[in-house]
């Protein structure tokens, strides 16, 4: 009997994409979905579920400042941008002074060219 190798990064999708059929509103398993596809590069299919999480939870801070870091390292610093300009926005909706100092350091980085 031959088995076939573990494959964690496919059972963390699978389990993500099973989280997600049974509650699609299901915005932690969004987010990790998104996560995951941007640590396979996966940058078209991270970029999306991080889109379909911040439009079903506008003050999901967390999803702005990813797909931004996930833009820049595409080198899509324009997109990154305006992700970060309306992740800054919900941080301070939100109170999230934390997450706010980050995104407006990786802001103010884009902006100098770094």
């Amino acid at each position: 009997m031959r088995l076939e190798p573990y494959n964690e990064a496919m059972d963390k999708l699978a389990m993500l994409n099973e989280i997600l059929a049974q509650n699609p509103n299901d915005a932690f398993a969004r987010y990790g979905l998104a996560i995951e596809k941007a640590s396979k590069n996966d940058i078209e299919g991270a970029l999306s579920d991080f889109d379909l999480l911040n439009a079903q939870h506008p003050d999901y801070t967390a999803g702005y400042q990813m797909a931004a870091q996930t833009l820049v390292k595409a080198g899509r610093n324009d997109e990154a941008r305006q992700r970060l300009l309306a992740g800054i926005a919900c941080a301070q909706r939100t109170n999230n002074t934390h997450a706010q100092r980050e995104m407006q350091a990786l802001l103010d980085d884009i902006e100098l060219g770094i």
